[in-house]
């Protein structure tokens, strides 16, 4: 038995929760990673509610399936993000445009998010910090760097009460390297876990989608960070970079999917990530943790393709060498 393969449900909102664990089982999965704020999950009940509580966890072993890390990404991006109309799709419809109180909603949503994976029996929350510089990412008008230091020790600011929540209930936030985030490529990632060297708690969700496209190798980002310690989740996840002469990387505006678009998210497989390298990688410094497929590819069947996509996982997931091929030579 190899990693846990797990589904993130996310990318599933639309189906019920006591719909989605047989369909995930019949999937394939041997768990999921489950969002707090879609199929019909109540993050209020989950923190004060024994008997909700019991009632996700008895749905998911109905179908032979562990909750094995919770997400948290929509609530988090609330939390270190510069003003942004597109928040009011995350917060509740009552705070819509008032960007203070949709902070403020997500400093303390996120709050109870360690205490709700507690009492689910997770470890591992995964999401998003958001970021009060993203907009600034190209420098014009020129920004100081004074101004990109400011915007980090916010992030530190807002997040290390959140931090503290996380340490009191022995729960890990694994941040995920994203396009949008205060840390979204491999030097941003480095210098936000400086910032954050006395917690140890926050750490990083792994996912090799978000890397490739920027031109950063996927298993050599995941190398150093592993070597760090600080890699408490992974997000298996493709992309394909298809850049033509007229296909450029910022994507032109055009939405996820579109074949004019220089590179999209594709189904497992599919696109140009390395996922050997990824393993043995993981190999080499002893990850067992889960493997969670986000399923996002705008051409392909959802359930085909993420069927599909748990045959991938165990098919690359092999097991590192518990003897030197030589040694028998040797002897």
């Amino acid at each position: 038995m190899g990693r846990p393969v797990t589904l993130c449900t996310s990318q599933w909102a639309d189906i019920p929760y006591e719909e989605l664990c047989p369909l995930v089982k019949k999937m394939g999965y041997d768990g999921i990673e489950l969002a707090t704020w879609v199929n019909g999950f109540d993050l209020d009940k989950a923190a004060t509610d024994d008997a909700f509580v019991q009632h996700v966890l008895d749905v998911a072993e109905k179908s032979e399936l562990k909750i094995t890390a919770v997400c948290s990404h929509i609530i988090g991006q609330c939390v270190g993000d510069a003003p942004d109309p597109r928040l009011n799709n995350f917060a509740p419809a009552a705070l819509a445009g008032d960007s203070a109180a949709i902070r403020q909603w997500g400093i303390e949503t996120m709050m109870k998010v360690p205490l709700v994976a507690k009492r689910l029996g997770v470890p591992v929350v995964t999401g998003f910090t958001g970021s009060p510089i993203w907009k600034w990412f190209y420098s014009f008008p020129q920004t100081t760097e004074a101004q990109i230091e400011e915007g980090f020790d916010e992030v530190v600011r807002l997040w290390t009460p959140i931090l503290a929540e996380f340490r009191k209930q022995g729960v890990k936030f694994a941040f995920e390297v994203h396009p949008g985030e205060i840390a979204f490529d491999y030097y941003s990632t480095k210098k936000l876990l400086e910032k954050f060297a006395d917690w140890p708690e926050f750490g990083l969700n792994f996912d090799p989608s978000h890397l490739l496209w920027q031109g950063v190798q996927p298993h050599l980002f995941l190398q150093d960070f592993l070597a760090m310690g600080r890699v408490y989740h992974v997000h298996m996840k493709d992309v394909s970079v298809t850049l033509d002469g007229r296909t450029g990387l910022l994507g032109s505006h055009i939405e996820f999917g579109d074949l004019r678009r220089g590179w999209n998210f594709r189904s497992l497989g599919h696109g140009d990530v390395n996922f050997e390298e990824i393993i043995r990688a993981l190999n080499a410094y002893g990850y067992d943790g889960p493997l969670s497929v986000e399923w996002e590819d705008s051409g392909m069947d959802r359930v085909d393709g993420a069927t599909e996509a748990a045959v991938f996982v165990r098919k690359v997931d092999f097991k590192p060498s518990d003897v030197k091929f030589d040694a028998a030579i040797a002897n």
